[in-house]
């Protein structure tokens, strides 16, 4: 059985933008829809409605935006859960479960300022084992918009990025899009670099041939695999989240790998992730290691 592609919806304006986008996806890739909306009681003095009252909205708000999504899209095969609980939780498990990807709304703020990725957002993106995408409320449909890329960005080892890749050649190939895979790089003090660095980098002819080579290395495997898409490769110098978010301008959704760590106040995703994430003007995939 095909994994389904899982959005989660709250009745806000940003889960319907989520809403619409996993709808579009799920029609490419000819996956079942999967709509999930986690809902908390709330005591009389500040909502009116006892339990089960508040247990029909919720039912009712689902529903609703379900039926915009199957009147656009006649024969998807569309799933609804609606559960009592906690939003983290019932997200990530949900990702756990069978998600092919899970999607997700994030109020924007503007082509400058971006996403505001809550914490919900950001507990789940960095908890989650399926790729997470992330819909920004009000802004460009940019998945449908002819000749936009998909960005994915790759760095380290082939193995390092293998998971990002992959889900990033899988999206080219469901909507017929180019690929520019982007590998960013940076100047090290001479004392970063240990004597078998320093002569790779020497019998590869420089800093940015032996990027080039990596690169190239990186995305040889899946360039086999999806002989259809067309590939760009993207070297440049520079950090890799401020290079990411220079080409995103031309793209329609931009992958990353992630990188969680545990905190004493929760999991964080990596630095590169949340710049992208808070910055970019179209969708963001990221996709956890492998």
């Amino acid at each position: 059985m095909t994994r389904p592609i899982t959005a989660g919806v709250d009745g806000t304006e940003e889960s319907h933008a989520a809403l619409a986008w996993a709808a579009r996806e799920a029609v490419r890739r000819g996956r079942g829809l999967r709509v999930v909306h986690a809902w908390r009681f709330a005591p009389h003095e500040t909502v009116d409605g006892d339990r089960d009252t508040q247990a029909r909205w919720a039912r009712e708000a689902t529903e609703s935006a379900v039926r915009e999504v199957t009147e656009r899209h006649t024969g998807l095969d569309v799933t609804t859960e609606v559960v009592e609980g906690d939003a983290v939780g019932t997200l990530v498990a949900a990702a756990a479960a069978e998600a092919e990807l899970l999607v997700l709304g994030s109020r924007g703020h503007g082509r400058v300022v971006g996403f505001l990725l809550g914490s919900v957002g950001q507990q789940v993106i960095a908890e989650a084992a399926a790729p997470v995408v992330l819909v920004r409320s009000g802004g460009r449909a940019s998945d449908e918009a002819e000749g936009r890329e998909i960005v994915v960005g790759q760095e380290g080892d082939p193995e390092d990025g293998a998971a990002a890749l992959r889900f990033a050649f899988e999206t080219a190939a469901a909507r017929g899009a180019t690929l520019r895979a982007v590998r960013a790089w940076t100047l090290l003090p001479v004392f970063a670099y240990s004597p078998a660095s320093l002569k790779l980098l020497d019998e590869a002819g420089g800093p940015e041939p032996y990027e080039k080579k990596a690169l190239s290395e990186a995305l040889q495997p899946w360039r086999e695999r999806f002989p259809q898409v067309p590939v760009v490769e993207h070297v440049e110098m520079g950090s890799a989240g401020q290079v990411l978010l220079d080409v995103s301008a031309r793209a329609q959704l931009v992958v990353v790998g992630r990188r969680a760590r545990r905190t004493a106040v929760g999991a964080r995703i990596g630095s590169v992730a949340h710049g992208v994430l808070h910055h970019a003007p179209c969708p963001v995939a990221v996709v956890p290691p492998a």
